[in-house]
C-alpha cells in the first residue's frame, strides 16, 4: 500500500488538495519495487558525503511541451493465451495491476492485427478463405484467437476507461499479397495492388468487429515494420510513397466513409529512416495525425524525434515498440531508457515488446524469423497458475503510475550518460487533474546521488536518488 497523497483543505465553495511531496523507487538489485522511498525536501538540504546532481524544470507556461496519452505493451496472441491461463483470481488480479492506479495505471496498448510472430503456430489473417480471393471479404472472421484478443481488450478499456489502443497487423491475408501467402518467403513480399481497396476494407471490417466487442479502437499503423520483410514470419515490405497512396487513397477513405473515428500513424519502425514518415505526411498528412517509432535502429538517437518535431511540430509522436529480453538479458535500466529518451524528445506516449508470455519466452512461431527470447513485462507459469512481475514492469511504471494521461511534459536540463553508461536521466511533466509535478530520475551510477531540482517557478526541491534505479517524484503543485 501506498501512503496517503492528499491533504484536504477546506475553504468555503471550494475543495483544493494540497498534495505532499513523495518519492517511489525500483532498482537494479530489487530492494526496490514501485516502493516508498525519502521523498524530496524543500530547499537544497542537506547531501553529505554523497555525489551531487543539479536538474531544472520549467514549470511555467513556457516549458509546456507534449502532452501524454499514455503507457503500456504489446498484447499480443501469447499474452492473451497466458493471461486467459491464470486462474479466475489471479488474472483479475493481474489485469487490476496493471490497467488501475493500484499498479502500473497503463493508459495506452498496442495491440496486434492477426499474428504476429509472437502467436502460437499456425500463422493467421481475419480472412484466409483457405487462400483463396475474397473479393466481398464474405470470409472474414475474428476466429477464435481474435476474438479473446477482443474480449481482453475490452476488459481492459472497461478497467482503464481512457485507454488508447493502436492495432498494428504483421501480414494482411496472404491472397492479398503478390506472393499470396502470410509468410513463407520474401519474394514478391507486397500488397497486390488489384486488392487495394479490399486491403482498406480489411482494417474496416476488424475495427467494426473489435467495437462491437467492446474494444473500440482508437488507431492503426497499416503494417508493423513496413521496412521489414522476413520468410518465416509474418510480414509486408511497403514502401514509403506506397503507403502515403494507400493511406490517401484507400484506407483513410474507407475509414471515414463506415463513419469510423480511428486514427492513422504513420510508419512504426525504426528512428534511422525519419524520410519514411515524412514521405507518408506529404502524400497523406490529411488522414495522419501521429507517428510511431521503434527502437531498433543500429545507431539509437532518440534526438531524432525532436528533429522531427521541429519539422512536422503539429505531429504527434509514439515510441510503438522495443523489446525486453531475459534470456538475451537487457539492461536493468533497459525499459526506463527507452521509455524516458523518447519523452524527453517529444513522444507522448510509450509501448514495450511485450505485455506477456510465458516462462519460455511464448508462445511464439516456429521458425528462425520468430522472436524466441522476447520476454513480457509479465511472465506466467501457466502450468502453476502464478504471474512474475518483471523488473522490466516496474519500470515503466515509474512513469505510467504518476504521469497520468493529460500531463504534459516540461522542459528542462542536467540529463546526461557518460560513454560507460554511467549518468543521470530525467523527465517531468505536470499533471493536468491536480497540477501535481512530476519528476522520473534515472540513476545510472553505482552509487547514491543527491539530486537538487531547480524549477523556473523559482522552488527547489532535493533529495537522495538509489543506486542504480529509477527513482520518481511527486512534487505538489507550483506555488502551493
Amino acid at each position: 500500500m501506498f501512503p496517503p497523497a492528499l491533504t484536504l483543505l477546506l475553504t468555503p465553495g471550494l475543495v483544493a488538495a494540497a498534495i505532499q511531496p513523495q518519492a517511489y523507487a525500483s532498482s537494479a538489485d530489487g530492494r526496490y519495487k514501485l516502493s516508498s522511498y525519502s521523498a524530496p525536501v524543500r530547499g537544497t538540504g542537506t547531501p553529505g558525503s554523497n555525489s551531487t546532481w543539479k536538474l531544472t524544470i520549467d514549470d511555467t507556461p513556457s516549458g509546456r511541451k507534449q502532452t501524454i496519452k499514455g503507457f503500456g505493451a504489446a498484447v499480443t496472441d501469447s499474452t492473451v493465451s497466458v493471461f486467459n491461463a491464470l486462474p479466475s483470481a489471479q488474472r483479475t488480479a493481474l489485469l487490476n495491476t496493471l490497467m488501475t492506479t493500484a499498479g502500473a495505471n497503463f493508459a495506452m496498448m498496442r495491440h496486434t492485427i492477426a499474428s504476429s510472430d509472437l502467436s502460437a503456430n499456425p500463422a493467421y489473417s481475419y480472412d484466409d478463405s483457405n487462400g483463396q480471393t475474397d473479393l466481398s471479404l464474405s470470409n472474414f472472421n475474428l476466429g477464435d484467437r481474435g476474438n479473446a484478443m477482443a474480449s481482453l481488450l475490452a476488459e481492459m478499456r472497461r478497467l482503464q476507461p481512457g485507454l488508447t489502443i493502436l492495432g498494428s497487423p504483421w501480414s494482411p491475408p496472404g491472397w492479398m499479397k503478390l506472393n499470396r501467402v502470410i509468410q513463407g518467403t520474401t519474394v514478391n513480399n507486397n500488397l497486390d495492388h488489384a486488392y487495394a481497396s479490399q486491403f482498406a476494407q480489411y482494417f474496416v471490417k476488424y475495427l467494426q468487429a473489435y467495437q462491437a466487442k467492446g474494444a473500440k479502437i482508437d488507431a492503426i499503423t497499416i503494417q508493423n515494420e513496413p521496412l521489414n520483410s522476413r520468410a518465416q514470419m509474418p510480414t509486408m515490405y511497403i514502401y514509403a510513397d506506397e503507403a502515403g497512396d494507400l493511406i490517401q487513397n484507400n484506407i483513410g477513405p474507407a475509414l471515414r466513409n463506415a463513419g469510423l473515428d480511428t486514427k492513422i500513424w504513420a510508419y512504426d519502425h525504426n528512428t534511422d529512416q525519419p524520410s519514411y514518415p515524412a514521405t507518408v505526411l506529404s502524400r497523406a498528412g490529411g488522414y495522419v495525425p501521429a507517428v510511431a517509432w521503434h527502437c531498433y535502429a543500429s545507431s539509437l538517437d532518440w534526438s531524432v524525434l525532436t528533429t522531427f518535431h521541429n519539422a512536422h511540430p503539429g505531429v504527434e509522436q509514439y515510441m510503438t515498440e522495443c523489446w525486453t529480453s531475459a534470456r538475451q538479458p537487457t539492461p536493468w535500466n533497459w525499459a526506463a531508457s527507452f521509455t524516458m529518451g523518447p519523452l524527453q524528445n517529444w513522444a507522448s506516449g510509450v509501448t514495450a515488446w511485450v505485455l506477456g508470455t510465458d516462462t519460455n519466452d511464448g508462445p511464439h512461431l516456429t521458425g528462425s524469423d520468430a522472436c524466441d527470447k522476447c520476454t513480457g513485462l509479465v511472465t506466467v507459469d501457466t502450468a502453476a497458475g502464478t504471474y512474475n512481475l518483471r523488473g522490466d514492469y516496474y519500470m515503466m511504471a515509474q512513469f505510467s503510475k504518476f504521469m497520468r494521461k493529460g500531463a504534459v511534459v516540461m522542459s528542462g536540463t542536467g540529463s546526461w550518460t557518460y560513454g560507460d553508461g554511467s549518468g543521470l536521466e530525467s523527465v517531468a511533466a505536470t499533471n493536468a487533474d491536480d497540477g501535481s509535478r512530476v519528476v522520473v530520475i534515472e540513476n545510472q551510477f553505482g552509487n547514491e546521488i543527491y539530486v537538487t531540482v531547480e524549477a523556473k517557478s523559482g522552488e527547489v526541491w532535493s533529495g537522495l536518488v538509489y543506486r542504480n534505479s529509477v527513482v520518481t517524484w511527486v512534487l505538489p503543485a507550483a506555488g502551493v
